[in-house]
């Protein structure tokens, strides 16, 4: 969607903030011996305090709350009872919503405990990538030049990104125009972006695997050649200085 006044401002803001708390109480509630239904019965109280409604089991059906992806589960992975969580599990939790009419989403991954797995330089990658990205999005930059910079980043790190998962536009609907901001360089792809455009801005960074595949449940994906994937994601405001996130309460970068 496009800013288009106050009120406008005020709807995105007021979602944003419900999804970047919750995201943040989540990750701050996961401890070791919790399974992941119980996390996203925690996330689906936060986001019920707050007003707001679970973008993806009200928009798709999603069997969950939230999605929560622990270890070779790269996302949309399915809260369970079953699912434990352990000592330096490598997790994602990803929390959009519907708020009044407008939607933003956010999402962040994180080492539950002690990095015993050695997951950190690939979770701090996936981070600066993002801030990097976004520090380098105005209107009028093209789409494909932050795919770019996000792969060259990530290569230059060591990791891959992943070329099937994308950013997309958000606001009055979960998924809008512009869609597919890929985390590489698209030659076909001449779009800019737009000022006062809302976007949710992702990283997708990986350890081996350059493409997500979905799992016989009909919604968790992995890596077609195994491994770990961190992801990180802000709802912005696109303007013609640095854009405005509004989900930075979400302290995915504290």
């Amino acid at each position: 969607m496009s800013i288009k006044d106050v009120s406008d401002y005020s709807g995105m803001s007021k979602v944003s903030e419900a999804v970047a708390y919750t995201l943040k109480k989540m990750t701050e509630y996961a401890q070791p011996g919790m399974t992941t239904k119980e996390l996203d019965d925690y996330g689906a109280q936060v986001l019920k305090e707050r007003g707001a409604k679970s973008a993806p089991f009200s928009t798709y059906g999603f069997p969950g709350w939230t999605c929560i992806s622990v270890n070779h589960a790269f996302c949309h992975g399915i809260p369970s009872q079953k699912l434990i969580l352990k000592e330096g599990d490598l997790v994602n939790i990803d929390v959009s919503a519907e708020l009044d009419g407008f939607w933003a989403d956010n999402g962040g991954s994180f080492i539950l405990g002690k990095d015993v797995h050695q997951h950190q330089k690939l979770v701090e990658a996936s981070k600066e990538i993002l801030i990097k990205s976004i520090r380098h999005i105005r209107g009028g930059v093209k789409i494909a030049d932050i795919g770019h910079l996000m792969e060259t980043e990530a290569k230059s790190r060591g990791f891959k990104v992943i070329r099937n998962l994308a950013g997309h536009g958000v606001g009055r609907s979960l998924h809008e125009q512009p869609n597919k901001l890929v985390n590489y360089k698209d030659p076909h792809d001449h779009r800019r972006f737009t000022k006062n455009s809302v976007v949710a801005i992702e990283t997708f960074i990986s350890t081996t695997s350059p493409y997500a595949v979905q799992l016989n449940d009909g919604w968790t994906m992995v890596g077609n050649m195994g491994g770990y994937m961190a992801q990180h994601e802000h709802t912005i405001i696109v303007t013609d200085k640095e854009p405005i996130i509004l989900t930075e309460m979400n302290g995915i970068f504290d």
